[in-house]
């Protein structure tokens, strides 16, 4: 795992539901069996979760490779990989 960007969750984005006022972890480590959620594996790690939280309902692709420069959100960056 490279110590700048976590290991590799899936080669393409989770599609999720997000919904207005909640809050929501993003797993950015990329250990998480909650993915694309943080369950703290990274807690033997340097990472923390990218914090979301939204204004309104919206579907979101959240990255699963976890090399974006648009964290939380896929930038396509997995079809590089």
């Amino acid at each position: 795992m490279n110590k700048d960007k976590g290991r590799i969750a899936q080669k393409g984005p989770y599609e999720v539901e997000l919904r207005k006022g909640k809050t929501y972890a993003w797993c950015r480590c990329g250990l998480s069996d909650n993915q694309p959620f943080c369950d703290a594996s990274h807690k033997e790690t340097s990472f923390k979760p990218e914090m979301i939280r939204v204004d309104e309902d919206k579907l979101a692709y959240l990255c699963g490779c976890k090399q974006t420069k648009n964290a939380p959100y896929c930038d396509g960056t997995h079809r590089k990989l």
